[in-house]
């Protein structure tokens, strides 16, 4: 387990960075970092990788205090990507490897079985600062799959790629999960930590303000009724709880708590029921919710 305990950071006299920050990321466990910009996320994952020291507090992998050579096992990618641009994608991958300590015959295999399973093969021979963006970002995780990490720690891995380069990291980082690898991403796409994360952690002007597995979260928010009415009666929610919008011809009732029975009856009476049931909370409304 990749355990985070009361980290504090603070860059000159008065900018508190990091405050307090606690959070724990299992074996084989998705885990979403999310935040705005400044909150603290890529402070965190820098101290994690020993790039930063923080003033306080521990990373422990293991239950041991992260030193370099466990750092060395990890898989890092930064949110400033960190490849050579003049560098061939095949020649890159293999030398990251090796500087992992791989054998150049271990790094030459690695390399081949990410090229192939990243989509890279047409692209082995050409010059990183020739690829799509996309094929860069490729290239990035295939850096910090080499080694076969233990950890993955990745910041902002999915920002600025288009809907299939998303789904092919997305497969990777599933895969090395399913392996039993801890995998920490941070990301403004609060729709794909939804989909993809077990847990998440809510980072806010340096403190972590929420965290937790997703369905833990979503519990804790408690259950909601939702009901869209197409051309009601005018008014028809008045005497009701919760908040209505109104969107064209339909308009929508949420509720949390009430007589679902008695909202039922009185919109089966205002009109056409399009839909009626119980939802928990989406990850992003969570977020709202956490950091206002």
């Amino acid at each position: 387990m990749l355990d985070i305990t009361g980290l504090r950071k603070t860059f000159g006299a008065d900018k508190v960075a990091l405050d307090g920050v606690s959070f724990a990321v299992r074996p084989g466990e998705m885990f979403g970092f999310v935040g705005a910009n400044g909150a603290g996320k890529t402070t965190t994952m820098r101290i994690v990788m020993g790039v930063l020291s923080a003033d306080a507090g521990q990373v422990a992998w293991q239950g041991r205090p992260l030193g370099f050579a466990e750092r060395r096992r990890f898989g890092y990618m930064p949110e400033e990507r960190g490849l050579y641009q003049k560098m061939k994608v095949g020649e890159q991958i293999d030398y990251f490897g090796r500087l992992h300590g791989l054998s150049p015959a271990d790094a030459a295999k690695a390399t081949t079985g990410l090229v192939e399973r990243l989509g890279l093969t047409e692209r082995r021979g050409d010059a990183v600062e020739a690829l799509s963006l996309g094929n860069q970002q490729r290239v990035q995780l295939a850096v910090a799959l080499v080694h076969d990490p233990e950890v993955l720690v990745l910041d902002e891995p999915f920002s600025g790629l288009d809907p299939l380069a998303v789904e092919a990291l997305a497969e990777v980082l599933q895969e090395r999960a399913r392996g039993g690898v801890p995998v920490i991403f941070s990301s403004h796409q609060l729709e794909l930590v939804d989909r993809l994360c077990d847990s998440i952690g809510i980072i806010s002007a340096g403190r972590m303000v929420a965290s937790g597995s997703v369905d833990a979260l979503r519990s804790a928010e408690g259950q909601r009724l939702r009901v869209v009415v197409r051309d009601p009666k005018p008014g028809w929610a008045e005497n009701l709880p919760g908040t209505l919008t109104v969107a064209g011809d339909r308009e929508t009732l949420v509720v949390t708590g009430g007589d679902d029975q008695a909202i039922l009856r009185a919109a089966v009476q205002a009109g056409r029921v399009e839909h009626f049931g119980s939802e928990r909370p989406t990850i992003t409304e969570i977020f709202k919710e956490a950091v206002s």
